[in-house]
């Protein structure tokens, strides 16, 4: 289960999409009564309260809100249902083959599975297509009023290099991590999946990407 790292494929779409032209980062969404009703972790806004697809997609990468991937969903979709056949077809194309989603955030739905090879190809796909938007997979903070909350990747501005990208939990998944980093021109990324804790996950990430920076001899 991707759990919360689905929200890459949601951003990817959206961002997809505000490339294309149908929609710009400025464009204003309303928050509906199925986005409130999304289970934590969320912003908690009202029904009919407006927001930008730029503050949107912040908070969903940042904090992982479950109800700004459902707000982004319905915005460039026009329902959850409509903008998960189109993540499911960007999936194809992509060539994910081990990947379907059921939803735009992540929570429990028995359907929604993922692998640790598709999720690297995702993220690749985002840096190849949509490289004028990758600092949304890296923001370290975001305030909102007085509260400031932290990016739940702890890589990022911990592991030297780390450029990306999201963090996945739910009880069924364990803690999952996408994580990329830079050095000396050379990106990789890696996909942790199932760790048993999120120290466990970022540790395990910056493990692997010790040793594919350490040697050169990387490939499938």
């Amino acid at each position: 289960y991707p759990a919360s790292v689905t929200k890459i494929m949601t951003a990817y779409v959206t961002l997809k999409a505000v490339k294309e032209g149908r929609l710009t980062l400025d464009t204003l969404l309303t928050v509906s009564p199925v986005a409130a009703s999304q289970s934590p972790s969320k912003m908690g806004f009202r029904p009919g309260i407006q927001l930008t697809v730029d503050n949107a997609l912040k908070m969903m990468m940042v904090k992982s809100a479950n109800d700004m991937a459902v707000v982004l969903a319905e915005g460039v979709g026009g329902s959850v249902d409509s903008f998960s056949a189109t993540m499911n077809a960007t999936a194809a194309k992509l060539g994910m083959t081990q990947t379907s989603y059921v939803n735009p955030n992540g929570l429990p739905a028995d359907g929604q599975v993922t692998s640790a090879r598709d999720l690297a190809i995702l993220a690749r796909a985002f840096l190849r297509d949509l490289p004028e938007y990758e600092y949304f997979m890296h923001i370290p903070s975001i305030r909102y009023g007085r509260r400031v909350t932290q990016n739940f990747n702890r890589l990022i501005g911990r592991y030297p290099g780390a450029d990306g990208f999201k963090t996945g939990f739910i009880c069924a998944s364990g803690y999952n991590l996408v994580a990329s980093a830079t050095r000396n021109g050379k990106r990789l990324i890696a996909v942790v999946l199932g760790a048993s804790s999120g120290q466990a996950r970022a540790v395990r990430a910056a493990q692997l990407l010790e040793r594919g920076f350490g040697n050169n001899g990387l490939g499938w």
